[in-house]
């Protein structure tokens, strides 16, 4: 992959040197130039670099064609209905995805990869830069590679086998090598246990601020956790069961909330602890996109939901994040529903990066991989009686049944959070028990291609 880092490139590192992110002030630094940030770097640009990975990061998650929406159309948890453009309905859930289309088959690329060459200019500066203690520049190095982690896993999630590049910073006119999908986990994973070790060295506090989304993230000690929450999650998609466990005992797992009706709202708040893309629908900003009227729920979501005790009440995952719509909508006759999201309000709605009940799933997770089904099966049943309100269900023994029960509950739980349903099915090889809606010759997408500008240039 070609990825010098020209003016034009440089244009990214700007926007995230100069903008404001939620509760933030990171002023204007006038925008520097990129070799005034290589050369001469003041801990007031490194700091501002730091927090502008976040800004980065998030760029392509809650966009109506984001992250969020387009792995959720093509999971059967969304549609997107936008009469303006058709390939939000023909394309996504159509035959195949357009690899010069970078709005779609071409997306997830440019952004992830320009954010990564970022990091890895912020983490060359540090090296120059005085001001900021040993212990301050530790922190930024954690902070930076757990970004990397993260942004290069948007990469894998979205083209699995297709493979990726890793190598991002060679000079114009070289091409990285597309590194295999074990490979690129296998860099994640390194990634994030370094952070990890830099974080251990990194003292009390950050030289530089966070987001409201960082809440109880925002120290060395606090944001290792959510590192090794990350961490787990990787290690659950490479197969790793046991180090999943490891990494999960040193995140920020939480199962001791009471299931007893009257402590639904504390439940759902210990569920709910986590971290958070934060948004802000203010010049200079940027709103959650996903607050439109052209993204509905997928009617599958209420065919598919549990009842609870009472024999009539559904799942309190599908009352609490969807609403009934007074008149049916569709694209070309074939997609109907009645259904709208909750889960972001309004314009400045936080989009959930990890929180404790998918910890707690994927604890689930692991011990099934292990095949220690009964404590997995424990997890399960907390995860339906405090978020579905459902009656625990104790009588599954098996491995196969496990799983099933356990891709359900992730079903609801991490609803529209992230292309959850779409990851996890394709990693079980269970894509096809997807509904094939527009025709039955199309099956669901199985990964995004590579861009067609970067097979060309190969």
């Amino acid at each position: 992959m070609n990825m010098h880092l020209t003016k034009k490139t440089l244009a990214a590192l700007g926007a995230a040197l100069s903008l404001v992110g939620c509760g933030l002030d990171i002023g204007d630094l006038n925008n520097p130039s990129l070799d005034e940030f290589r050369d001469n770097p003041t801990p007031s640009s490194i700091n501002s670099a730091s927090t502008g990975l976040t800004i980065g990061h998030r760029v392509i998650i809650a966009a109506q064609n984001g992250y969020v929406a387009e792995l959720g159309v093509i999971g059967r948890e969304a549609y997107v209905f936008d009469a303006s453009d058709p390939r939000t309905v023909n394309e996504l859930l159509g035959p195949t995805l357009d690899p010069g289309g970078p709005a779609f088959g071409g997306n997830f690329w440019t952004q992830p990869y320009a954010n990564i060459r970022n990091a890895n200019t912020l983490l060359t500066a540090l090296s120059k830069v005085s001001g900021l203690s040993d212990a301050e520049k530790e922190g930024v190095r954690g902070f930076a590679k757990t970004f990397q982690a993260l942004d290069f896993l948007m990469v894998v999630n979205t083209r699995d086998t297709n493979g990726a590049p890793i190598d991002v910073d060679l000079p114009l006119g070289q091409l990285a090598p597309l590194a295999t999908k074990a490979e690129v986990f296998a860099h994640i994973a390194t990634l994030l246990d370094e952070a990890a070790t830099h974080l251990g060295a990194a003292g009390d506090k950050f030289s530089f601020k966070l987001s409201t989304g960082f809440t109880g993230f925002n120290t060395p000690a606090t944001f290792l956790k959510f590192n090794r929450a990350i961490r787990a999650r990787v290690a659950v998609y490479m197969g790793q069961h046991q180090v999943a466990l490891d990494t999960l005992s040193q995140s920020f797992l939480d199962a001791t909330a009471s299931a007893d009706e009257g402590a639904k709202t504390a439940a759902l708040a210990s569920l709910n602890v986590g971290v958070y893309h934060a948004f802000r629908a203010a010049s200079g900003d940027l709103d959650n996109g996903l607050l439109t009227e052209k993204i509905f729920a997928h009617p599958g979501i209420e065919t598919d939901a549990e009842k609870q005790a009472d024999g009539v009440t559904l799942d309190d995952r599908f009352t609490r994040k969807t609403r009934k719509i007074p008149e049916v909508k569709g694209a070309g006759g074939k997609l109907v529903t009645t259904l709208r999201f909750t889960l972001y309000p309004s314009s400045d709605s936080p989009v959930p990066i990890i929180r404790n009940e998918e910890l707690i799933l994927l604890r689930a997770e692991a011990n099934i991989g292990l095949e220690q089904i009964g404590v997995a099966m424990d997890d399960i049943n907390y995860i339906r009686t405090r978020s579905g309100r459902l009656a625990p269900r104790l009588d599954v023994t098996t491995k196969e049944a496990a799983l099933d029960e356990l891709l359900k509950q992730k079903r609801y739980s991490l609803m529209f959070e992230g292309g959850h349903r779409w990851l996890d099915l394709r990693r079980y090889g269970k894509l096809d028990s997807l509904p094939r809606e527009i025709d039955p010759d199309y099956a669901p997408h199985e990964r995004f291609p590579i861009p067609v500008t970067e097979t060309d240039a190969r």
